[in-house]
């Protein structure tokens, strides 16, 4: 885009209704992961005012005891006291858990792709990440509010919260932070004395040990900050929202800068491409950048359900490529193997690295291997 122009995104922490769900549903999948590797899992979580309940397809030879594992994430998440209007000690938890289709299995058991869709991957050089700065930022929020909370600093945080940020562009480069949105769900202890509002002392708190280390220079005198702007945010997380598996996928991929695919993450075991296949295309469009072929790079795999290779693959650098996006293309299909086996096989993907990934986004953490950049010389000289 052209002259000045502003992009915003959100994030949401590890105690938001959506990402208890995710978190759940992705603890699941690990637990099946650690005993079979072989497991099948399409696991979707729903909570509501003291209710989990947990449903879907899953095959395997083991055993998961999904009440003590909702009980043990939860407990992590910190909704371990009534004050917060959900207790993982208290709540009520359901399982509704059935197997995969067969007429599904026959076609994923010979190494096909277990769905049809498209899968999109994207990379740029805003940030030491590869990632849009807005998400990166929003993610960034919303793990500090965490890390307020657990370390006692911000004592009267809760375990839900959301985050938005808007930057300023112009020509393509971010100029500043133009707008801050901080929702932290708290204790009524920090509420002045009418009861409808957090007190200006609380504000300025969560703006200065939250927001402040976080924004730093790209912050000036005139970014606007909302800080819970109904006033308060007492009653949250699933007391206040029901939450579903995979309802926050743009926060999930790449905040809204690019388009998102066709599925969800959480929950799905890699052969479901939906999940498996958008790593690869983030992996595959992150080398490209990181070889100095783009400044961005936007990726889609198209598939069909048991057939191993993509029937399409497609790469726009916007204009911003040292060579043609065809040619990059055929890189793409060259060094990297597209079918699920090869992408479980390079990813590593049968081991139960799950539930990490289900807060604070998928992309833009090197502790993925999906975020390796060892490709990147290996495209540069091949080009």
């Amino acid at each position: 885009m052209q002259g000045r122009y502003f992009i915003t995104s959100e994030s949401v922490g590890n105690g938001h209704p959506d990402k208890v769900c995710d978190q759940i549903s992705d603890a699941v999948l690990d637990e099946v992961l650690r005993n079979d590797s072989k497991g099948r899992v399409a696991c979707e979580t729903f909570v509501s005012a003291g209710l989990v309940i947990v449903g879907g397809e899953i095959t395997t030879t083991s055993y998961v005891d999904v009440q003590k594992l909702v009980r043990r994430v939860l407990t992590g998440i910190g909704y371990t006291h009534h004050k917060y209007g959900f207790c993982a000690e208290t709540c009520s938890v359901l399982s509704a858990i059935n197997s995969q289709s067969p007429d599904i299995a026959q076609g994923v058991d010979t190494g096909g792709a277990g769905d049809q869709g498209i899968m999109i991957g994207y990379a740029c050089d805003e940030t030491p990440e590869l990632m849009p700065l807005p998400i990166m930022l929003a993610h960034r929020l919303v793990k500090q509010v965490e890390l307020m909370r657990t370390s006692g600093k911000l004592g009267y945080l809760g375990p839900d919260c959301k985050s938005q940020v808007t930057v300023e562009y112009d020509n393509g480069k971010a100029l500043r932070v133009d707008a801050v949105v901080l929702a932290c769900q708290h204790t009524e202890e920090i509420l002045d004395k009418t009861g409808k509002k957090i007190t200006d002392k609380a504000r300025n708190e969560i703006i200065h040990q939250i927001a402040d280390p976080i924004i730093g220079g790209l912050a000036d005198k005139d970014t606007k900050y909302f800080v819970n702007q109904t006033g308060k945010f007492v009653v949250g997380g699933p007391q206040s929202d029901t939450g579903v598996t995979g309802r926050k996928i743009v926060v999930d991929t790449y905040g809204g800068v690019v388009s998102h695919g066709g599925g969800a993450f959480s929950g799905k075991d890699p052969t479901k491409v939906d999940r498996s296949a958008t790593y690869m295309a983030r992996c595959v469009a992150k080398n490209i950048v990181a070889a100095g072929l783009a400044k961005k790079c936007w990726i889609q795999f198209g598939y069909v359900i048991g057939r191993a290779e993509p029937v399409s693959v497609m790469i726009d650098t916007y204009g911003t490529g040292k060579i043609t996006d065809q040619h990059l293309v055929e890189l793409a299909r060259k060094h990297f193997d597209l079918t699920p086996r090869g992408i479980i096989s390079e990813l590593k993907l049968l081991e139960p690295i799950y539930l990490k990934t289900a807060a604070y986004g998928h992309f833009g953490r090197e502790e993925f291997n999906w975020e390796k950049t060892t490709k990147a010389k290996l495209l540069k000289k091949d080009a």
